[in-house]
């Protein structure tokens, strides 16, 4: 269960902090007049990247061997790189509705769970 409580938190921490990391792309869209401050920006994408580091950092005690977890300090790693593409890959095409997944960016997707593959190869 702890590998799967630390994939789910994983899913949590990478979805606040593609809001983040992205999200304020969106925010003169959504608001009227006068873009906010780069400044304002940055407080709130850190106001937001709190919430996930109140997943990341459980996720990965949760996760790791050392800690009674499943996973490596290796394979922690990958997993979150390929949560984090896909939780960017969902926000991406439901968020910014010009941007279009091509083959190029799913022979990439492929080559990370391959990463996954042999990262869990004995």
């Amino acid at each position: 269960m702890r590998g799967l409580y630390t994939v789910l938190l994983l899913l949590c921490s990478n979805a606040f902090m593609t809001v983040a990391w992205y999200g304020h792309l969106k925010f003169n869209e959504m608001r009227t007049g006068n873009p906010l401050p780069l400044f304002v920006v940055i407080l709130m994408s850190w106001g937001i990247a709190f919430f996930e580091y109140c997943c990341q950092v459980p996720a990965n005690r949760i996760g790791f061997i050392d800690n009674g977890g499943p996973f490596s300090l290796f394979q922690l790693k990958v997993i979150q790189e390929v949560v984090s593409l896909a939780v960017f890959t969902v926000f991406a095409l439901l968020v910014f509705k010009n941007e279009t997944l091509r083959w190029n960016h799913l022979a990439a997707f492929i080559c990370l769970i391959l990463a996954v593959y042999f990262v869990f190869k004995k």
